[in-house]
């Protein structure tokens, strides 16, 4: 199966706060998730419904985290999804036309 890109929808998750902490502080992008169950490889980005809303900050850490373990660094990631995807249907802008 080929991997779903869609920029308008990374366009608009920008718009979002972070899905973690709450920041709305010009850094939240769309996270992509590091698993490989949804399409993630070596120098390949995960599904583009694979996201969540997270600022610089959260975002790194979920990533690359010490403070983390890698458990508690998918749970974050997970949690940050599903808030970001129920968001994105609650706001109405995944009814925008992509």
């Amino acid at each position: 199966m080929p991997i779903y890109r869609n920029k308008h929808l990374l366009e608009i998750v920008r718009l979002l706060p972070c899905q973690h902490c709450g920041a709305n502080d010009g850094t939240v992008v769309a996270a992509h998730s590091n698993q490989l169950r949804d399409g993630k490889g070596r120098g390949l980005k995960a599904h583009d419904y694979r996201i969540s809303a997270l600022c610089f900050t959260c975002h790194t850490e979920i990533d690359q985290g010490a403070t983390l373990s890698k458990t508690e660094r998918v749970e974050r990631w997970e949690e940050a999804h599903r808030k970001t995807i129920a968001l994105l249907f609650e706001s109405g802008f995944l009814y925008t036309k992509f």
